[in-house]
């Protein structure tokens, strides 16, 4: 959709681009291959996901898993020039944008953070058990909020996260509506 309003998946893309522009460990991640997407919550709590970042791909990046006994695998996702997606990142609004300023960019960076460093459509592993934060989550927060203090350092420009001052409902008023790119939820199925 497009027209008037404002196109919160154009900007959220732009700043993804330039946190892993600027952040080196952030670099691995190719925004060609992750559909960025946001959804409608049902409701404005605060309780509730804020972003997910789901991988296309299964352990190691391999295209089918054997789960009880039966071979299965996932449905693609392509963009609009037909390219096959890796990654799906997407914001449950108005939730996210409902968040403190500084929040939302450490989600941001949470997210992409969980992108492989292969790149090649699995998590970033931390360990068999706890795979998706450590041992700790309390370190895992940290090491996000350190990334983005480091972003900050490095000065990008204002235009690119400006709007992530605003809640949903400033945003909504001072731009009549908000939109974003959709993507469904891709299937798993039976191989064999």
């Amino acid at each position: 959709m497009s027209g008037p309003g404002f196109d919160f998946t154009l900007h959220i893309r732009r700043l993804c681009e330039d946190f892993t522009a600027r952040l080196v460990p952030l670099r691995h991640v190719d925004l060609s291959r992750v559909a960025i997407c946001s959804s409608q919550t049902r409701s404005a709590s605060r309780q509730g996901r804020y972003a997910t970042l789901t991988p296309l791909r299964f352990a190691d990046g391999k295209l089918h898993t054997i789960r009880r006994g039966r071979q299965w695998g996932i449905q693609k996702v392509l963009d609009a020039d037909g390219r096959e997606m890796l990654y799906i990142l997407n914001f449950y609004l108005p939730r996210f944008l409902d968040l403190p300023f500084r929040e939302k960019l450490t989600t941001v960076v949470h997210e992409l953070w969980h992108i492989s460093p292969r790149f090649n459509g699995d998590v970033r592993r931390l360990g068999v058990r706890h795979y998706a934060h450590g041992r700790s989550k309390k370190q895992y927060d940290a090491e996000m909020e350190r990334l983005v203090a480091e972003w900050l350092r490095l000065d990008p420009p204002e235009e690119l996260y400006g709007f992530l001052r605003d809640d949903f409902r400033t945003l909504h008023v001072r731009h009549g509506r908000i939109f974003g790119r959709k993507f469904s939820a891709p299937k798993l199925f039976r191989v064999d």
